[in-house]
């Protein structure tokens, strides 16, 4: 059962980077300053990639739960 809590832990760190990725995307877009429909646009294409974010390392969360309990 080890395997599945290493391998947990290494989804859990792909989603925590992609969640940090998608922070700083939203950050940049505010630091250049547009207008409410073209950041309404922008931020739209980033929501999807937050959300399986938050999946994948809700995920890779439970297999190490999983696994510990199994061990």
């Amino acid at each position: 059962m080890d395997i599945i809590i290493w391998i947990g832990a290494a989804i859990t760190l792909v989603g925590f980077a992609a969640i940090l990725w998608s922070l700083l995307a939203v950050l940049r877009l505010r630091r250049q300053g547009l207008d409410d429909a073209q950041m309404r646009a922008r931020l739209a294409r980033v929501v999807p990639l937050n959300i399986g974010a938050l999946m994948l390392s809700m995920l890779g969360l439970m297999m190490v739960v999983v696994g510990i309990i199994l061990s």
